[in-house]
């Protein structure tokens, strides 16, 4: 492993961040002698990021932590394009109302992960501390660009030859999959963003996923070219499970980062969920623990590596929703798997008192409850024996629920398997 003098790659290295550097010296020695700015960019594609992107936000709040200033770049102008980095095909072309409407849901999220001065707070524009985050939209030059001008200026500094090596392109073509000249620009467009930021705040350096490494050094290439520019690029892996899953998906959908989209309790579970093999790489990553306790926890065998996984979870959930909100849904975790208590904090399903004395298909609940993707799979979870109710197995399809399931705590308790619960709650 690579010794680095600055705290910040040094930090970024032993926590097991750092896939591939454009000049590693020469980015260490910049960053050991002084502050430097860097910055990630996040198109704005759904209303809330998952935690498939907690590797780059991490890398932001190391870099604030070590005493650099952070860049979040909103993607206000290329989510209009798409990247096709990674994507067997064109991406859905959203409306600028849902641009708009995505990039206000997102920036909730690095509230949580940056500190932002007074001014960026308010307006995302000014900046009073060196060490400030800031938050642009590349909507702000791109929107502005003239057609020809950008093409004479910009564009003679690319090859089609060289284009059509990067991944994103040569993959999708080997594919035989459409690739647009929409998309084809997307290249162009983030590595003029480079640019763009090392002219208006002096930024040096773009991080990303590895995925990014041909865009990045497009992005260097042309900062130099133009701008004569000392700039840097910096990728980390991309985060698979021990088992080889993709991050930031499950069974049951993306984990997304903002309460609205997923509860505190079951980002909690999918972090207490992980497998044996990832909790030490993942509380090297996501979390902020020294090293040593997370040496010593991922040492943990047997049962013990469970309190480890606890740990994890309360670590991570408190840096994306708060102290509060980890020790609530710890809490909650505590008295439904430890006492077998409905705890409140469950996802909850409200009915009627009216419906429910009617009779509710189970089929039906478990479904709305979002323990079954649908009604077909309710009924094979039936019949493989993992639903409950109150904690007793359920076994037949047909069954319906009634006001004489409902227990002394005033709910009844389904489950899917022994980690998925969810309450149906009777109201007037």
């Amino acid at each position: 492993m690579t010794v680095y003098r600055s705290e910040f790659l040094r930090t970024l290295s032993e926590r097991g961040f750092i896939n591939n550097c454009t000049d590693a010296e020469g980015l260490d020695a910049l960053a050991a002698a002084g502050a430097i700015t860097g910055y990630i960019g996040f198109d704005c594609t759904a209303d809330s990021l998952h935690v498939g992107s907690l590797v780059p936000i991490m890398m932001l709040r190391w870099m604030q932590r070590t005493g650099h200033q952070p860049i979040v770049l909103m993607g206000g102008g290329t989510t209009r394009v798409g990247d096709p980095s990674g994507k067997d095909e064109s991406r859905q072309m959203l409306s600028d109302a849902q641009i708009s409407s995505n990039m206000a849901g997102i920036r909730r999220v690095f509230t949580q992960f940056l500190s932002f001065g007074d001014d960026v707070a308010r307006d995302g524009v000014a900046s009073s501390q060196a060490t400030d985050a800031v938050m642009v939209n590349n909507a702000d030059w791109l929107d502005r660009l003239e057609y020809i001008s950008f093409l004479r200026d910009i564009g003679r500094h690319f090859t089609i030859n060289r284009m059509l090596t990067f991944d994103s392109v040569r993959m999708r073509l080997e594919r035989e999959q459409p690739l647009t000249f929409l998309e084809f620009n997307y290249m162009i467009l983030q590595a003029y963003d480079f640019l763009e930021l090392y002219r208006r705040r002096k930024c040096v350096l773009q991080m990303g996923g590895s995925d990014q490494w041909g865009n990045i050094v497009n992005g260097i290439e042309l900062t130099r070219r133009i701008d004569q520019g000392a700039v840097f690029g910096l990728t980390t892996h991309l985060i698979t499970t021990a088992s080889g899953a993709k991050m930031g998906k499950t069974a049951n959908g993306a984990v997304w980062l903002n309460a609205d989209r997923l509860s505190p309790y079951d980002y909690w579970q999918f972090w207490r969920n992980a497998e044996d093999a990832d909790v030490g790489r993942f509380l090297r990553l996501f979390t902020e623990l020294p090293l040593d306790e997370v040496a010593r926890l991922e040492a943990l065998g047997g049962s013990e590596i469970n309190e480890a996984k606890k740990i994890l979870a309360n670590e991570a959930t408190r840096l994306c929703h708060g102290a509060g909100a980890a020790e609530a849904a710890a809490e909650t975790a505590r008295r439904t798997f430890e006492q077998g208590a409905a705890a409140e904090g469950l996802p909850t399903v409200d009915v009627s008192a009216e419906a429910l004395t009617a009779g509710l298909s189970v089929v039906d609940v478990l479904v709305s409850a979002g323990l079954a993707a649908s009604k077909g799979e309710a009924r094979r979870l039936i019949r493989g024996g993992g639903a409950r109710m109150n904690d007793v197995a359920l076994s037949d399809e047909a069954a319906r629920l009634s006001s004489a399931d409902v227990n002394a705590e005033g709910v009844i308790k389904l489950s899917a398997g022994k980690k998925r619960h969810a309450l149906l709650r009777v109201v007037d």
